[in-house]
């Protein structure tokens, strides 16, 4: 039976945090391209807020309101009874995301977000994994530019390589975009997290299954100058490279001996340079609650780039892969990476989960193993580049 056709729940997909900054961007993309029979509502804590979003909805698809609130965990289970795919928007999800990973992984319900937050990813792992294998939910993380680019772009890359032979991709970001303030608030709350985030990611080690026969890994790089790229390359210490190794761990297209780093690009050295000290700097600074308070009182949830500056922002990541005697160069583009584009990617995700036929997975997938090759056929459709810019 077709996945849009099924009726075994109200919903084929609910938006939670639809009133949001990212949420709206999605509710209107997904209003826009929605197909003819999806079955999809908004949710969130304000019923209010959700009705007046959804009248100024594009579209002709009728679509419900239903309401929600993080603090109450019985209207998060209910939420995830009365849908086939959630996908939320609210963060941190360190604070206010697991006990919708929960429900969703005790009802069977399909779970997307769009977390760039590696201890929350951790403790997903280690405490509902488990239990979304056995109903069959596929728990997805970081299904925005965190980290869909970097991880599809990755696979694209490595699909262009031959088979069965150790294998090397290394990936260099160039984004020129603002950011929201949940971004900004998200981004300070992990920076003042560090002994949290370590004691995650050692909990999950304990209890991630080791690979036997095979090895993915994603070493952090050292600044130098890629002349394969023409660009000074700094390690990016995001969550990609993590949710990359995880993708080469659980696919065997990945080869026997994969490994992957990851870099910010820039032309000129001073650009690169002053990225490294501003970061440095936010890090520091983040870890004195007073000091993260004020930066946050600077730029609120809830906040972001107009749509004129969002017009005129764009990502490119271009993936340098090596392995069998072949050499390939790739890149992954498109425009405003935090907000439109992000929106576009989390809702193509959204529909590829619940209307494509996919690879039969369940338990905490990243996008490359839960839609793969599908997602980037929607994505091509969507206006997102993926190209295959040289082979040698």
């Amino acid at each position: 039976m077709s996945r849009l056709n099924r009726t075994d729940r109200p919903y084929d997909i609910v938006l939670f945090g639809a009133t949001g900054f990212v949420g709206v961007l999605t509710a209107e993309y997904l209003a826009a391209h929605a197909p003819e029979g999806l079955r999809w509502a908004i949710a969130g804590r304000d019923e209010l807020k959700l009705k007046r979003l959804r009248e100024r909805l594009p579209g002709a698809t009728p679509v419900g309101v239903l309401r929600a609130d993080v603090a109450d965990p019985a209207s998060l289970r209910q939420l995830a009874e009365h849908a086939r795919v959630v996908a939320t928007t609210v963060g941190p999800y360190v604070s206010y995301g697991e006990a919708l990973v929960a429900a969703c992984a005790d009802t069977g319900t399909d779970y997307l977000d769009l977390s760039g937050e590696p201890e929350f990813v951790d403790l997903t792992y280690v405490r509902h994994d488990a239990r979304a294998r056995e109903t069959g939910a596929r728990l997805v993380h970081s299904a925005g530019f965190d980290s869909i680019p970097h991880d599809l772009g990755a696979y694209f890359t490595v699909k262009q390589l031959p088979e069965g032979v150790p294998l090397t991709v290394d990936g260099f970001v160039t984004v020129d975009a603002m950011f929201s303030g949940g971004t900004f608030a998200t981004a300070l709350t992990q920076l003042g997290r560090g002994r949290q985030v370590l004691s995650a990611a050692r909990e999950r080690r304990r209890h991630e299954p080791r690979l036997v026969g095979r090895r993915a890994g994603a070493p952090m790089g050292v600044p130098r100058f890629a002349g394969e790229v023409g660009s000074w390359a700094v390690p990016l210490p995001t969550i990609d490279p993590q949710v990359v190794q995880r993708s080469a761990r659980a696919l065997e297209r990945y080869g026997p001996d994969f490994r992957y780093r990851h870099y910010a690009a820039a032309r000129h050295l001073p650009v690169a340079l002053g990225g490294v000290t501003a970061a440095g700097a936010l890090a520091t600074v983040a870890q004195l609650p007073p000091a993260r308070r004020w930066l946050s009182d600077r730029l609120k949830p809830g906040d972001g780039p107009s749509p004129e500056k969002r017009a005129k922002s764009w990502f490119s990541v271009k993936f340098v892969g090596e392995g069998g005697g072949r050499r390939v160069f790739t890149e992954v583009a498109g425009g405003d990476p935090g907000y439109d584009e992000t929106a576009k990617m989390f809702a193509e995700s959204a529909l590829s989960l619940a209307l494509d036929q996919l690879p039969p997975t369940a338990g905490q997938v990243t996008t490359a193993v839960a839609m793969g090759d599908a997602l980037i056929e929607r994505l091509r459709s969507a206006g997102i580049t993926f190209r295959v810019a040289a082979i040698r």
